[in-house]
């Protein structure tokens, strides 16, 4: 059974950087992060697919770059230039092989199994 857990979480004043760690147990199709921040709805992130096809929320596109170790069986998603905007629990889920680019960011419900998540704080 897959099992997923992220590290690397905290906080950090605007513009500073974050590295998140997702360790998989397991195998997997895609994965990807995906974010909820409080009275907002939960938003994907970044994907990684099995091909190694990454695709990003315009929201963090040009900052967060996501990543996979295969070695290690770790996905990554290294943070820059973070905003306020930025603070959530962030989450990695993975979900079956999808057949459409950047399907899980915008159906991020669709895992089937996601981490218990990592809070990431950006203060103003």
């Amino acid at each position: 059974q897959v099992q997923l857990v992220e590290s690397g979480g905290g906080s950090v004043q605007s513009g500073g950087s974050l590295t998140l760690s997702c360790a998989i147990s397991g195998y997997t199709f895609d994965m990807y992060w995906f974010r909820q921040a409080p009275r907002k709805e939960r938003e994907g992130v970044a994907s990684f697919d099995r091909d190694a096809v990454t695709t990003y929320a315009d929201s963090v596109k040009g900052r967060f770059t996501v990543s996979r170790d295969n070695h290690k069986n770790i996905l990554y998603l290294q943070m820059k230039d973070l905003k306020p905007e930025d603070t959530a629990i962030y989450y990695c889920a993975t979900g079956g092989r999808s057949f459409s680019r950047g399907y899980y960011l915008r159906n991020v419900d669709d895992y089937t199994v996601r981490g218990r998540g990592t809070q990431v704080t950006v203060s103003s």
